[in-house]
């Protein structure tokens, strides 16, 4: 049996089964996803953020 090829990436997300849900529901889903990607859009920002203070720190570029 082959072992994969680097590190498997972990399941981060199950989406549940939607389809008896009401449409108050539903739009309650999206905005709690819609909070989780503003984030997940902080979290790259900060990272973008400290990684252009370290190239401008180290002269990279």
């Amino acid at each position: 049996m082959e072992e994969p090829e680097g590190p498997r990436k972990p399941n981060r997300f199950t989406p549940p089964v939607i389809d008896l849900w009401g449409v108050e529901e539903l739009r309650a889903y999206i905005a709690e996803l819609k909070e989780e990607i503003g984030r997940a859009e902080r979290e790259i920002a900060k990272r973008e953020a400290s990684k252009a203070a370290a190239d401008l720190f180290f002269r990279k570029g």
